[in-house]
């Protein structure tokens, strides 16, 4: 009991750290943004209603959309955009038009994740930096090359695994919350009657008095939410309880309490409008407050990072992305991964979009509408899991994601006023990300269909060849196919320059399902064909890791007797040829046959020993 109860705690401790950094260190800019913006006149009255919007926001899209109904909305465990569009697509499998929208919809909404994944670290950090132009006008020209300064050294370290400091994101973040609280209750004393904003009669009065402006700065009031998505993504991380625990007691009245105090300091100073939340604190207290937030955002910036490895693998797994490099950092934790090419591709991008915007109020015009309409997306792909997988009433499910619907509709909508300040930016970043899968996921269809048109069927081969068999030759050949029953291109290779065939032959297919695990007792199906050789698929879930040899140590005493020294595996290293037809358009199928060339080796990703891999050559068009 006390050994649960202690896990408990370490795992609350941790999703404060890594599933509520990202929102934890909204405070710094989001008041600000709605004030700053120009569209509010600076009344009592109106402070009251605006924050009334930012706690109520918070309620309905947090507490309520994502901490009460899409958690439940678990993959095995698994949470995320990815484990939500495995389970749509599941539920609506017999409908294969309705399927094929979804999963369009669903990469599409993964692919803003990126967009999302460059904005958020980027306005994070640059507004925390931005608090040493409270301490002195002076440090203004330094804000830039500072915030750049961190973002490499945050890149930088990451090829060495977040394991050593990761322990540390949880205590850290649960000082910034402490400390954001402690700063708006320093405030809130003063002016007590700034929590009558909790009722949302000051909400419904100030959108019924300012529709149009209520609209409006919508699209600045949604930054109080960044990183609510995280929120479900983390779920297999942490488990529905423990991110329950870390919002309702920690996170949600900690930001509440700050975002009160921030209204408390504008009814006695209207002047602190232009960083209310750095001027909540004492002179004294300003250095050391600018620390710990650029901690607070460096912390949030990991997780995002860390989600995007994690997502970029999942994608690969689901055949929406070539294979890239993944290294594991660590030997204990298989989720820990480092993608050199995400990484540093995200990198680029944020520099980028700081260097363009230069000021988190510029970015702040930038974000918003990617991840509005990755809510957008959630809450739908949210009403087909519980409509045809749990088979709720269609009263209920419309009930139950209708209002959330239409909330995120109003965020999205308002956020698209912003589309030409910079909005532009993610959805760029997305768009081309989404073009990158579509193109390879049609790609990698043309190809397979082209492989069965030219395939020969294995079976009828085998039987060919035991007629006049040639030299058999000691050890085992494991042939590498994309499709089972299918002659692969490195036996015909084999067969015809070297002659023989090996004492025992595996035909093995590896096959990935949109589902997040598959267990040790349903990895292996296998098919003797005679002659000591065998047909053998591998099943992997798309947060499985890849490893061939592993998964075939399964096939001893079935029959099949695998000694690791005398196995060679065999592969066809296919180079793409695109061709005028009927295929994509010509671009597309350059563009395909440029990421099937960079795409990293068969033998790293299905975790080959490099000293046993044989690699055999062929041309195919498409």
């Amino acid at each position: 009991m006390q050994s649960s109860k202690s896990s408990l705690a370490a795992l609350t401790l941790g999703a404060i750290g890594v599933v509520y950094g990202d929102i934890g260190t909204s405070v710094l800019y989001a008041v600000k943004e709605v004030f700053g913006s120009g569209h509010v006149p600076f009344t009592p009255d109106n402070v009251y209603g605006v924050l009334s919007i930012f706690f109520w926001t918070l309620t309905v899209i947090v507490s309520l959309k994502y901490v009460v109904l899409v958690l439940r909305a678990d993959n095995n465990g698994e949470g995320g955009l990815i484990a939500m569009l495995a389970l749509a697509s599941q539920a609506v499998k017999d409908k294969p038009q309705l399927r094929g929208t979804l999963l369009a919809v669903g990469i599409f909404g993964t692919s803003l994740f990126y967009g999302d994944g460059v904005i958020t670290p980027a306005i994070s950090v640059l507004s925390a930096v931005e608090g040493l132009e409270v301490v002195s006008p002076h440090f203004t020209r330094y804000v830039i090359p500072l915030t750049l300064v961190v973002l490499f050294c945050l890149f930088a370290v990451q090829k060495r695994g977040t394991g050593g400091i990761g322990r540390f994101f949880g205590p850290i973040t649960l000082v910034w919350f402490a400390t954001i609280a402690l700063l708006g209750v320093s405030h809130i004393v003063g002016h007590p009657e700034i929590l009558s904003a909790l009722s949302p009669h000051h909400a419904l009065g100030f959108i019924w008095r300012n529709p149009g402006t209520s609209f409006v700065i919508l699209g600045a009031v949604v930054l109080c939410v960044t990183g609510a998505e995280a929120l479900y993504a983390d779920l297999g991380h942490f488990g529905k309880k423990p991110i329950r625990l870390a919002w309702f007691s920690v996170a949600m009245p900690a930001l509440t309490l700050n975002y009160f105090g921030q209204g408390a300091l504008l009814l006695a100073n209207p002047e602190a409008v232009k960083n209310p939340f750095y001027m909540l604190a004492p002179d004294w207290a300003l250095l050391p407050l600018v620390v710990l937030a650029t901690m607070a955002t460096v912390i949030a910036s990991q997780a995002l990072i860390t989600g995007a490895f994690s997502v970029t693998k999942q994608v690969i797994q689901l055949g929406y992305l070539p294979r890239l490099n993944i290294q594991h950092t660590s030997v204990r934790d298989t989720g820990q991964i480092y993608m050199p090419f995400v990484n540093w591709s995200l990198f680029v991008a944020i520099v980028l979009a700081v260097v363009m915007f230069r000021s988190s109020s510029n970015l702040a015009a930038a974000y918003g509408i990617a991840v509005t309409l990755d809510m957008l997306i959630t809450t739908t792909l949210t009403f087909f899991v519980i409509r045809y997988s749990w088979k709720y009433p269609l009263a209920l499910c419309v009930a139950a994601t209708g209002w959330f619907f239409f909330v995120d509709l109003a965020f999205f909508s308002s956020n698209l006023l912003k589309l030409f300040q910079g909005g532009w930016f993610p959805l760029l970043i997305g768009g081309a990300v989404f073009t990158l899968m579509m193109t390879w996921k049609r790609g990698r269809a043309l190809l397979n269909e082209k492989r069965r048109a030219d395939a020969i069927d294995l079976k009828d081969f085998l039987t060919a060849v035991f007629v006049s068999p040639p030299t058999r030759v000691e050890g085992t050949a494991v042939f590498l196919t994309a499709e089972p029953g299918a002659v692969p291109n490195a036996l015909l290779h084999n067969l015809k320059h070297n002659k023989v065939l090996h004492q025992q032959n595996l035909f093995v297919t590896v096959h990935n399902h949109e589902v997040p695990w598959i267990g040790l007792d349903k990895r292996l199906q296998i098919e003797s064909l005679g002659g000591d050789c065998w047909q053998v698929v591998i099943h992997y879930g798309f947060k499985n890791d890849p490893d061939v040899p592993r998964a075939l140590e399964q096939l001893r005493g079935r029959g099949c007797e695998l000694e690791t020294m005398t196995t060679s595996y065999f592969l066809s290293r296919d180079v793409v040829i695109p061709t005028i037809g009927s295929g994509m358009a010509p671009w597309r199928e350059k563009l395909f046959a440029q990421m099937h060339h960079n795409a990293s080796g068969v033998a790293d990703f299905l975790n080959l020993p490099s000293n046993a891999v044989v690699e055999l050559g062929s041309k195919i068009e498409i």
